[in-house]
């Protein structure tokens, strides 16, 4: 419609019946409701709001002393004040061949400070083009990130006379063990990947150090890198940087982690580590924030949805408390199968068949369990909640229920009520407990092929399944096993089986250490292992100092001090720990 040209009839009527702009639309709401006496559910449906929140602009039209309907909105500023005081300067400084960043930097120290962007948006104003890229050697003398050494295993070399402090002291504490068990020949059992400059087993010292330590991925190997305590720890000048350990974790295949795995059983026999009776048992999602489409969706317990992540799956030994098993090189549909996978595992190494199996409902199906049972294995498992079996729960008397008592004396409900059926599943004879009085809201529904143990038993033993639960948190806390979106970008299979091994690590080194041997690893490491610690190199010996802390005398009657320990990979030189 062209200016001047009288508008049709018709718009102006909707102009004011239909109006657009939200204090218009406000104004002829208020005022059909206050001058033509309209019902307010009416006039909210006429200009498109609800009840309420039309109740609501009444309630506040009413208390406001000066309504503003079609007040003109002041202009706002036509200049930059910034800009401007900063303009001649900046155009002055590209005269001279100075790049926006460094522009911004004068700026900043002139006392009119202008980032990067607002600069190159001054100068494009101006009509200055940008600057081609230049070499570091044609760029001004400026700050900047400093240029590490490169990893390599020849350049490293023991001086004697060498002193320094490092932040990693406690790290130390881990290579009794370490020497003992031979990390070295684990690393050659398993076939690990390594080269000239960084063998196998110093690539696998580097990642379980920095495991051990607990960094998070994404800034953990950036801002050790320059200590050379742990460069030391792990016998190399240097330690290596995220991308050798992105390119590195890569190339460790199924194959090879299973290798590893089994290696490190056969290390740890003498030990003891695992007790072997029972085991825990359960899958964990490490979730994925990226947009690659190989990542499938699972369920995180953590979000309670459904998202990207990647499906892994642990076993731990009920009383030792390590984690002996992992597998997170799995596909949607293989879940079920993993059970028996980690049984193959087990009776491999060690030649017979796990005893005792505990797990969660989700974890296998009916199929499995009876297929456990024709192998012999005891298991106990959570059954669904289908409608029918809650039904079932309701329907029965109450003289049915026996009431039970537990010998955990720290738990609330120590009596619940117990009902026990025999059924026939898949084709196996099982012992259906139904359990009420437990501290949950419904019933729980416990699935076992134990013959012989008692129903306080077998609730004791399921409720210490939380033991997985409480390991898991503790090493998502811990050892950062969600750490998938980070800078390295650790492949998920190989992170899971340095967390098997670092647990066993924590274990181990939690016996010697008076009133942690239940201790968390994040326990452990709190009080005695994230040490500074003074080094220094004689003709034969690494001597470490631990600084003062109020945990030492705990590591001081470990005896793992002013004992001279060879290490293998430090040529001929012996660790001495004193505090």
């Amino acid at each position: 419609m062209g200016i001047g040209v009288p508008k049709d009839l018709t718009d102006i009527r909707r102009f004011f019946a239909e109006p657009s702009h939200p204090r218009q639309r406000q104004y002829e709401a208020l005022r059909a409701f206050f001058v033509e006496d309209r019902p307010s559910h009416e006039v909210a449906r006429a200009f498109g709001y609800t009840p309420g929140s039309f109740r609501v602009l009444c309630h506040q039209f009413r208390r406001d002393p000066d309504p503003q309907f079609f007040h003109s909105p002041s202009p706002g500023p036509r200049t930059q004040p910034l800009k401007s005081k900063a303009h001649d300067l900046a155009v002055a400084l590209r005269k001279q061949n100075h790049s926006v960043y460094e522009i911004s930097q004068a700026l900043k120290e002139h006392g009119t400070p202008l980032s990067p962007t607002a600069v190159r948006e001054v100068l494009r104003e101006e009509g200055f083009a940008p600057l081609p890229r230049r070499g570091d050697d044609e760029r001004l003398e400026h700050l900047g990130p400093t240029a590490e050494a490169v990893a390599d295993v020849r350049e490293f070399a023991l001086q004697p006379g060498t002193q320094f402090t490092t932040r990693c002291g406690g790290l130390f504490l881990f290579l009794p063990d370490l020497v003992r068990l031979q990390l070295e020949e684990i690393a050659a059992r398993a076939k690990l990947p390594g080269s000239r400059m960084i063998p196998s087993s110093h690539a696998l010292r580097c990642a379980l150090a920095l495991k051990l330590w607990s960094i998070e991925r994404k800034s953990h190997v950036m801002a050790l890198v320059t200590d050379p305590g742990l460069a030391l720890f792990c016998g190399l000048n240097v330690i290596p940087k995220k991308s050798y350990l992105c390119e590195y974790s890569s190339r460790v295949e199924r194959e090879r982690t299973v290798a590893l795995l089994a290696a490190w059983h056969r290390a740890v026999t003498d030990e003891q580590l695992f007790d072997a009776h029972s085991f825990n048992l359960d899958f964990h999602s490490v979730p994925y924030y990226g947009d690659d489409p190989q990542v499938q969706r699972h369920f995180v317990s953590a979000r309670s949805r459904a998202q990207p992540s990647v499906l892994a799956f642990l076993a731990q030994d009920a009383s030792g408390r390590a984690f002996c098993y992992s597998n997170a090189d799995l596909r949607k549909g293989e879940e079920a199968e993993e059970i028996f996978r980690f049984i193959e595992f087990w009776k491999r190494q060690h030649g017979a068949l796990p005893r005792h199996l505990v797990f969660d409902s989700r974890l296998t199906t009916y199929a499995h369990l009876a297929r456990l049972d024709q192998l012999g294995i005891t298991f106990i498992t959570l059954r669904r909640r289908s409608a029918a079996l809650l039904q079932e729960v309701a329907d029965l008397p109450a003289s049915a229920w026996r009431r039970v008592t537990l010998d955990v004396p720290a738990r609330k409900y120590k009596t619940p009520r117990v009902f026990e059926q025999s059924i026939r599943l898949a084709g196996a004879t099982l012992r259906q407990l139904f359990v009420i009085d437990l501290g949950h809201e419904q019933p729980t529904i416990l699935l076992t092929n134990d013959p012989h143990s008692s129903h306080a038993k077998l609730l004791t033993r399921y409720a210490q399944r939380m033991l997985i639960e409480n390991a898991l948190s503790d090493a998502v806390r811990f050892f950062h096993m969600d750490a998938l979106s980070s800078a390295v970008g650790m492949k998920v299979d190989f992170d899971m089986a340095l967390l098997v091994v670092a647990s066993g690590l924590y274990r181990l080194l939690a016996r010697r250490m008076r009133g942690y041997a239940d201790a968390q690893a994040r326990h452990i490491f709190r009080d005695l292992i994230d040490t500074p610690a003074d080094v220094s190199v004689t003709d034969s010996e690494v001597h470490v100092h631990f600084h003062r802390r109020a945990h030492l005398p705990i590591v001081l009657a470990s005896g793992l001090l002013n004992t001279a320990i060879p290490i293998p990979w430090w040529k001929g030189y012996s660790l001495r720990m004193s505090a």
